[in-house]
C-alpha cells in the first residue's frame, strides 16, 4: 500500500525491481522486436539504430527524487515510487533526419495506446534564447484493438517510453550528458554551450536541406532528356556537365542489367572529371551510343580468352571514353589494359591514327 515514507517506499520498489528484473529484460527484448518489425515493414525513411534497456534501479529512484519526492510529500500524497517510472522499459529510435521523427511517431500511434506524449523539439523552438535537447519521448502500452505479432508479446504487461530523435540529436544528447553542473557554470561557459547546441541545431536542419537538394539533383537528372549542345554554347555550362546525379541515367540506359551503387558512382565520375572537366552529358551519351557496340566485341574477346576475367560497366565505359576521345583520356585506362585494347583494335577494327598504345 502507498506511504508517505520514503524508506519504505524505496525497500519496496528495489524487491520489485530485483524479483521482475529477468521480465523487464524479457519485456524489452518483446518491445525491441515488435518496433523492429513495424518500421522495417513501413515507409519511415532511414532509421540507424534501434535500441532499448532497463533502467537502472538507482536511476530509477534518483528521477524520482529528483522529480516527484518533493512535490507529492509537501502534498502529503501517498505514492509508490514504482508507478512514477514510465520510462523502467526505454527502447530509443534514431533516425537518419530529424523531419523522419514525426514519421515513426505516426507508426507507433497507429499501433499502440498512447499514454503520454513530451515534444522537447517544440519545447525549446517556442523559445527565443535556449538550446538545448531536442527530440520526441512517448509513453506507450500495448492496444489491445491493434494488430500485434504474438511472438513478440512481452511475459508481463508494462508500459515502456520511446525515445524518437535524428542522429544529431542523439548525438548532442549523449555528449550533452557529459557537461556537469549546466545550470550553475558561469555566463560565459553557458553561453559556449549554448553556441554548441545551435550548431548541433544547424547541422540537422543542413543535412535534412543537402538531402532534399540531391534528391531533387536525382529526380531532375532522371527526368531531364540529353539535350543536343547548342552551337557556340560553352561546354562548361554546369547544369550540363557530367556529375554523379545525371550519369547514372546515362549509363543505365545503356547496361539496364548493371546496378550503380552511388558510392562507386561518385568514385568515378570524379576519376571522369579529373582528366575531363568540362565533359558534357551530352557527350557521354554520344561517346557511349558511338562506341560500345566495338567495346562490347571486345569484352566478349576478353572473357573467351579468360572466363575468370570480369569485364563490368565501368570497364566499359572506360574503354569508350578512351575510344571518344584518347587525347583527353588517355589515362582512364591503365598501360596494360590500353595496350591491350589499341593492339586488339589494330587487328580487328579500323582504328583511328589517334590511338595510341
Amino acid at each position: 500500500m502507498a506511504s508517505l515514507d520514503f524508506e519504505q517506499e524505496k525497500a519496496i520498489f528495489n524487491k520489485y525491481y530485483e524479483s521482475n528484473h529477468k521480465q523487464l529484460i524479457a519485456a524489452k527484448d518483446a518491445y525491441l522486436g515488435m518496433i523492429r518489425t513495424l518500421v522495417r515493414q513501413s515507409d519511415v525513411g532511414e532509421v540507424t539504430k534501434i535500441e532499448g534497456r532497463v533502467k537502472e534501479r538507482e536511476e530509477c529512484i534518483k528521477k524520482f527524487q529528483r522529480k516527484y519526492q518533493g512535490k507529492l510529500e509537501a502534498d502529503e500524497q501517498p505514492y509508490a515510487i514504482k508507478d512514477f517510472i514510465s520510462d523502467l522499459v526505454g527502447i530509443r529510435v534514431v533516425c537518419l533526419y530529424e523531419d523522419e521523427v514525426p514519421v515513426v511517431s505516426a507508426l507507433l500511434q497507429r499501433h499502440y495506446t498512447i499514454l503520454n506524449v513530451t515534444d522537447k523539439t517544440s519545447a525549446v523552438e517556442s523559445t527565443e534564447d535556449s538550446f538545448g535537447y531536442k527530440g520526441l519521448h512517448m509513453d506507450l502500452a500495448l492496444d489491445p484493438q491493434a494488430p500485434c505479432l504474438a511472438k513478440h508479446l512481452p511475459p508481463m504487461e508494462i508500459s515502456f517510453e520511446v525515445q524518437i530523435r535524428s542522429l544529431i540529436q542523439d548525438a548532442w544528447s549523449r555528449l550533452d550528458h557529459k557537461i556537469k553542473y549546466k545550470k550553475s557554470i558561469p555566463v560565459d561557459l553557458k553561453r559556449r554551450i549554448n553556441v554548441l547546441a545551435a550548431l548541433f541545431e544547424l547541422a540537422d536542419r543542413e543535412f535534412k536541406e543537402i538531402r532534399n537538394a540531391t534528391s531533387d539533383l536525382m529526380q531532375q537528372a532522371t527526368v531531364t532528356q540529353i539535350e543536343p549542345e547548342a552551337p557556340g554554347q560553352a561546354a562548361s555550362a554546369g547544369t550540363r556537365t557530367v556529375n554523379a546525379f545525371n550519369f547514372v541515367p546515362i549509363a543505365a540506359h545503356f547496361f539496364r542489367d548493371f546496378v550503380f551503387d552511388d558510392e562507386k558512382v561518385d568514385d568515378f565520375v570524379q576519376d571522369i572529371l579529373e582528366q575531363n572537366s568540362t565533359l558534357l552529358k551530352a557527350e557521354l551519351h554520344r561517346c557511349l551510343n558511338e562506341n560500345l557496340k566495338v567495346v562490347r566485341e571486345y569484352r566478349d574477346h576478353i572473357v573467351a580468352e579468360n572466363p575468370e576475367r570480369t569485364f563490368s560497366a565501368y570497364t566499359s565505359i572506360r574503354h569508350c571514353l578512351y575510344l571518344y576521345d584518347p587525347e583527353k583520356f588517355p589515362r582512364i585506362l591503365s598501360r596494360r589494359n590500353r595496350e591491350r585494347f589499341v593492339a586488339w583494335m589494330k587487328a580487328n577494327q579500323p582504328a583511328p591514327e589517334t590511338l595510341q598504345p
